[in-house]
């Protein structure tokens, strides 16, 4: 029986003789940029979200954030990183959202089969051991994705540094179905 596969692409997708001619995925962002910049009109905002909401989700190509949570440009502040991980920078940036830009609401989106959670802590000691020194960061690793989104939501709730701690929501996004499972603190 066959398979049909689709195929994701976009205006940056490089096509097969790109890619024989040595063109670098960064060329074709750039000139997908040129295009981009060609029809644009300065929306005329400031930096301060519309919603007065930031999020913090997972730096995981298969999330559409604005797509799935209905934002449009200028909504809402987007923090990412691996995992979607309160760090201390998560802090600072959060920090800066609420005491500079006015935002109130926190929304953290976890979702299903993150590469987080087939690492460990050993992947410093693996850098460590290939480079000479170890990094200064924590991997910040889990085994259980609503186990961390709890976690992740008491940082913020206990984050000195914050003024709005009272509505702070995590969220799982399942990425085979698109659909947000809130997840409860307790």
């Amino acid at each position: 029986m066959p398979v049909n596969v689709k195929t994701m692409s976009t205006s940056a997708h490089p096509s097969a003789d790109a890619i024989h001619t040595g063109e670098t995925i960064t060329n074709r962002l750039v000139e997908a940029n040129e295009r981009y910049a060609a029809d644009f009109t300065d929306p005329g905002m400031d930096a301060r979200p519309v919603l007065r909401v930031a999020v913090v989700a997972c730096m995981d190509a298969r999330l559409d954030l604005h797509a799935a949570l209905g934002l449009q440009l200028g909504d809402c502040h987007t923090i990412r990183n691996a995992g979607g991980v309160v760090t201390d920078d998560v802090i600072r940036s959060l920090t800066i959202s609420q005491r500079a830009l006015g935002t109130r609401s926190v929304m953290l989106v976890h979702h299903t089969g993150c590469g987080l959670e087939s690492l460990t802590e050993d992947f410093r000691h693996e850098l460590e051991d290939e480079v000479g020194q170890r990094p200064a960061w924590a991997v910040e690793a889990f085994r259980d994705v609503d186990q961390d989104v709890r976690q992740s939501m008491q940082r913020v709730r206990t984050s000195p540094f914050l003024l709005h701690s009272d509505d702070v929501r995590g969220f799982v996004f399942d990425v085979t179905t698109g659909l947000l499972r809130e997840i409860d603190p307790a």
